[in-house]
């Protein structure tokens, strides 16, 4: 049997800040560290966010693994895997230095994998950097480059939308949605895929239609009604689903995707105060992508004023809340935010605590990374409820996308849990003119 040619993966920094854990995903294939990226993890060992947490984790683990040993040739990195090691730098390749300047530590790391390939002549070398503009540099200089895909969706068209329309069913099923008791046995219903847990479904008979849902645990399709929530009425069948998932308390998390204008963070707040008594608190959070140390400088005032641009969206929803319930219950939120019960925090503030009895909303989970939406779950105490809301196609972080964010990758991994549901909203109800916006440009 002719022995399998290991390759050579050569890893970015923002590879290991993304995913600390990487080295264990390459299989029987030799990892290169270079020393630059070992630099550039140095500066970001100290604080609280998931980008220290990645570069000190991968500080132990780097440690852990070389022991009292040099990485002379490389040391193991497991059973079944292959070796890794550090790569000090070179004199710049004279093709390299002419048309990258060596003030830049990516340049470093492109010169290390340069040489890298050209001791490893015969077995293929590639650079692994979540930076497309990085990965263009390598390819112009004949070095094969990608990106870190471990996590990635490999397919975004067939992500879990949550919902689906069976059309041509009985009559009499339908018949059954709207009399005592509201449901049917999902054996009854001709499908062509098997149902999942939680899945939305739109029931057309010849002449009538129905809004149901699947029960997993007792095999039943149940019907789902239009149920307004503190003044917030329904307008489709994907925002009936949506908020029949936030106010059902056996689905302990909820993810909520769509373009902006499809009522998503609306939704999941609208349910949130409907259900505030079964709750200690409402929490809603928003990643601070564009929030860096140096912009918050720019911005005048305390901590507290520069963040609370970034938070005015979640306010917005609330002032549409306050004006469709009236006055009388606009002083009952202004009391709910007086007495912490509804508290909203840039996410950032959440790490690190324990979330019991708490209705959580994280607005804008796109901008996660599929370890941030890990962390933000085991969060989560007894008696807790998550939604996560965002639009899987429109992604501020630099080293993201619609294949390897945090929320693409919950709906791929959770679908099909009991306690988890999903839906896809793809009708804009912001206004006739945001609507063809969305759609146009």
């Amino acid at each position: 049997m002719t022995p399998v040619k290991t390759k050579v993966f050569i890893l970015d920094t923002n590879v290991i800040l993304h995913d600390s854990s990487c080295i264990h995903h390459f299989n029987e294939h030799d990892i290169v560290i270079p020393i630059t990226v070992l630099e550039e993890l140095d500066n970001f060992k100290k604080g609280n966010d998931s980008l220290n947490y990645h570069a000190r984790e991968f500080a132990r683990t780097l440690d852990s693994l070389s022991g009292d040993k040099l990485f002379n040739g490389g040391v193991p990195i497991g059973p079944g895997k292959g070796k890794i090691s550090i790569k000090l730098d070179r004199d710049f390749d004279p093709a390299i230095a002419a048309n990258f300047s060596a003030k830049k530590p990516d340049h470093h790391i492109l010169n290390i994998a340069h040489f890298v390939a050209g001791d490893n002549e015969g077995r293929s070398v590639c650079l692994v950097t979540k930076d497309v503009n990085l990965r263009m540099k390598a390819k112009a200089i004949g070095l094969m480059a990608q990106d870190y895909k471990n996590d990635h969706v490999s397919d975004i068209q067939q992500l879990h939308t949550g919902s689906r329309s069976v059309d041509s069913v009985d009559p009499e099923l339908i018949s059954l949605m709207y009399s005592p008791s509201y449901e049917f046995p999902a054996d009854r219903l001709a499908v062509e895929k098997a149902l999942l847990p939680n899945e939305y479904l739109i029931l057309r008979g010849e002449r009538k239609s129905a809004l149901a849902v699947y029960d997993d645990e007792a095999r039943l399709v149940r019907h789902v009604d239009k149920v307004p929530s503190f003044g917030i009425t329904p307008r489709n069948a994907e925002q009936t689903f949506a908020l029949d998932a936030i106010l059902n308390d056996n689905i302990r998390l909820v993810s909520l995707s769509g373009k902006a204008g499809t009522g998503k963070t609306l939704l999941a707040l609208a349910g949130a105060l409907k259900r505030k008594k079964s709750y200690r608190q409402i929490l809603m959070a928003r990643p601070i992508v564009a929030l860096s140390n140096k912009d918050i400088g720019f911005l005048p005032g305390d901590i507290q004023s520069k963040l609370d641009p970034y938070m005015k969206p979640l306010f917005d929803n609330l002032a549409v809340i306050e004006h469709a319930q009236g006055t009388t219950k606009k002083s009952e939120i202004a009391k709910l935010i007086e007495e912490k019960k509804l508290v909203i925090e840039p996410l950032s503030y959440i790490r690190g605590r324990s979330l019991v009895n708490t209705f959580f909303i994280i607005d804008e989970a796109q901008n996660l990374t599929p370890h941030e939406i890990k962390t933000i779950i085991t969060r989560a105490g007894e008696g807790t409820k998550i939604v996560f809301t965002g639009d899987i196609f429109q992604i501020d972080h630099p080293y993201l996308d619609s294949h390897s964010n945090g929320l693409s990758y919950l709906i791929e991994r959770m679908k099909g849990q009991r306690l988890y549901a999903h839906v896809n909203l793809t009708k804009g109800e912001r206004s006739e003119l945001a609507d063809l916006a969305g759609n146009l440009l």
